[in-house]
This record gives C-alpha cells, sequence and structure tokens, in this order.
C-alpha cells in the first residue's frame, strides 16, 4: 500500500471511529495526544523529543469541545479530498476554504493548530495530508541531481541560487551525487558567498541556505541526505543563542514538533561554528549580548539537547565574554577568508 492509501485510510478511520460510537448509541469521542509541555520527552537514546503517553480526550458530550471536534471532522475531509485528487493546499487557503464551512475558524492560527491536531491524531505529516506551509525552501547548490515530479535537476545547473527544496520532498527522489558533505549555513548572505567562491567545489560538499529557522521540509531535505546518501552534516550559524537554537531544532528536533521529530531531527550532524571560541580565537567583531540573550542562553545551558560538555562550555564561555558575532564577521579578514581559511581549519579539527 502506497503512502497516499495509508493516509486515506487514517482519515477514513478516523471518520469510522465517529460512526462507530454513533452507532452504539454513545457520545461520538476523539483520542488527541497531548502536545502540553509536560507530554514532552527528551529521548536520549533517540537524541531528540518525543511525545509522551498522554492523551486528551474530544467529545461531543463536553459543550465546549463540540467546536473544535466538528473542525477536526471538516479539516479531515478537506484533506482526505486533496489527497484523493493527487492535490496540496497552503495552510492560508485551507483558512479562506473553510471561510465556506459551517464551521468558523477565528483566525488563521486556530486552523493551523486543528491541522496539528490531526496530524498528531492520526501518526502522519501535514505534508502527507496534503498541507503545505506558506513559507519559500530553501536553497541548495552542489552536484546532486533529483527527481522531481519526472523532471531530473541538477542543483549545479539551476541557476546561482540552486534547487529549491520542494514542500513534497518525500515526493522527491536523489538520482545522484558526487559530494562527501553537507554544509548548511544560516543565512542568505552567507550561501550566496559560498557560492560565489566556490565553496562547493572546493569542500566536495552541498551548501544549504537555510534562510534562518529552517523549515520543515528543510530539515526533512538534511535528514534523508545524511540517512540515505550518508552525507555528514555540518551547521554553520550566527555566534550567539538564536544561530545555537536553530542548529539544534536541525539536530535534535523541537519541542513543539515532538510528534513528527524521528522524521526531522538528524542527531548525527554537527554545529560548526560561530562559536564563543571562533569570536575569541579569530578576533571577530561583536556586538554586546543584550538582556534577552543572556536570559536565552542560561536557557540553552538547562536544556536537556545541550548537554553535551561541548555546548556547555561555549555557552558558560559566550556568558562570560558577553559577545555575540554573525557568520558576515569573518569579512574583517576579505570576502573570502570564511571559504579559504576559516572552513577549512574547522573542517580538519573536526574530521
Amino acid at each position: 500500500m502506497n503512502k497516499k492509501d495509508i493516509t486515506v485510510n487514517k482519515l477514513k478511520s478516523l471518520g469510522d471511529t465517529i460512526l462507530e460510537d454513533v452507532n452504539k448509541n454513545q457520545v461520538p469521542k476523539i483520542k488527541v495526544p497531548s502536545r502540553g509541555t509536560s507530554n514532552i520527552v527528551y529521548d536520549t537514546e533517540k537524541r531528540y523529543y518525543v511525545l509522551g503517553d498522554r492523551y486528551g480526550q474530544r467529545s461531543l458530550g463536553n459543550v465546549k469541545q463540540i467546536s473544535k471536534m466538528a473542525q477536526m471532522v471538516y479539516v479531515a475531509n478537506f484533506c482526505k479530498d486533496l489527497v484523493r485528487r493527487g492535490k496540496t493546499a497552503t495552510l492560508r487557503e485551507m483558512y479562506y476554504v473553510s471561510e465556506g464551512w459551517d464551521v468558523d475558524f477565528g483566525d488563521q492560527q486556530e486552523s493551523n493548530i486543528v491541522g496539528e491536531d490531526l496530524e498528531v491524531t492520526l501518526g502522519t505529516t501535514r505534508e502527507d495530508l496534503g498541507l503545505m506551509p506558506e513559507e519559500d525552501g530553501a536553497s541548495v547548490y552542489g552536484n546532486i541531481t533529483l527527481k522531481d515530479d519526472d523532471v531530473e535537476i541538477n542543483a549545479l545547473k539551476a541557476g546561482k541560487s540552486g534547487y529549491t527544496i520542494s514542500p513534497t520532498i518525500d515526493e522527491v527522489d536523489f538520482v545522484d551525487h558526487d559530494v562527501q558533505r553537507v554544509i548548511a549555513v544560516e543565512t542568505m548572505g552567507m550561501f550566496h558567498r559560498m557560492v560565489q567562491e566556490n565553496a562547493y567545489k572546493k569542500f566536495d560538499s552541498l551548501i544549504v541556505g537555510l534562510k534562518g529557522q529552517a523549515a520543515r521540509a528543510t530539515r526533512r531535505f538534511l535528514k534523508r541526505v545524511n540517512e540515505e546518501l550518508n552525507l555528514p552534516v555540518y551547521i554553520c550559524n550566527d555566534g550567539d543563542p538564536w544561530g545555537f537554537h536553530i542548529a539544534m531544532v536541525i539536530i535534535s528536533g523541537s519541542a513543539k514538533l515532538a510528534h513528527v521529530n524521528h522524521q526531522l531531527a538528524t542527531p548525527d550532524a554537527k554545529f560548526l561554528g560561530v562559536t564563543a571560541s571562533d569570536i575569541i580565537n579569530y578576533d571577530l567583531p561583536t556586538d554586546p549580548l543584550k538582556d534577552i540573550d543572556v536570559l536565552r542562553l542560561k536557557e540553552l545551558s538547562k536544556d536537556p539537547r545541550y548537554k553535551d560538555e561541548a555546548w556547555q562550555m561555549e555557552i558558560k564561555k559566550m556568558l562570560k565574554i558577553g559577545k555575540k558575532a554573525e557568520q558576515q564577521s569573518f569579512s574583517k579578514y576579505g570576502l573570502e577568508y570564511v571559504v579559504e581559511t576559516y572552513l577549512p581549519e574547522k573542517l580538519e579539527a573536526m574530521e
């Protein structure tokens, strides 16, 4: 049975559960796994957040839950139609379509949450349900050939912005590649710098521009190339708590997406920099830490994802020097410095 049929069957089973209760003269109800913080657990063996075993219950016997249950049924029916017809819709489109339904969403955030409830209840992803985000995909540059909708695309020949990762990345096949590693960078400024300086060739690498916090499709792409192509993944972000967090979401997933981290997290990915040690060793231009930066660093120090000694050392060192630095700060030594000096030294030390 293919993924499409599996998803349709899961959606149908949701409706069958309600009908069974009706036929038994019982109050219809749906069990929904809890996504509350008390039910989100860091799995030390898997090295990412997972959901615990607590469930909530939507019941038509509770007046306060009638609307939420109706919303879920309407969204499920909408998704079943999408999947059956091989179509997709953005989350924004679904919100506008819902204007014609007999249930009401106060705003798009509310409809988004119901979509998340549906994916966690069915144990699937919103992409499998035909729901897509609004954000543009990240860019990939380097010698990899992909088959997307029966069209083969080489990321070296797709222009200087490379291949844009599709929201339906699981439907894309990896045809061939001639690279040894993946280097993901936080900003598109650094991505274009590395493309211009031929970093893909110098490091036999795929260069991935994350565009800030990596989208789900980007995280899925990084996990797939790591596991399916056996390519090590390195992440180079700004040297501040927010850059650390962006990297860690790729490595160990996020609490918010605990129900799908098994498909998104890449536990073997490594943080390449910028670190507090880099700020000192390379005498980088810096900005002082703001109060919110200090607070965030202290939060990270208590986060189980950062329990590794190296992370703890870098967090403490950043708090001690009271400074942060951007990736582009290496330009102090010239535009070519990050590719000609910094990355070779860091990769040699890590490999």
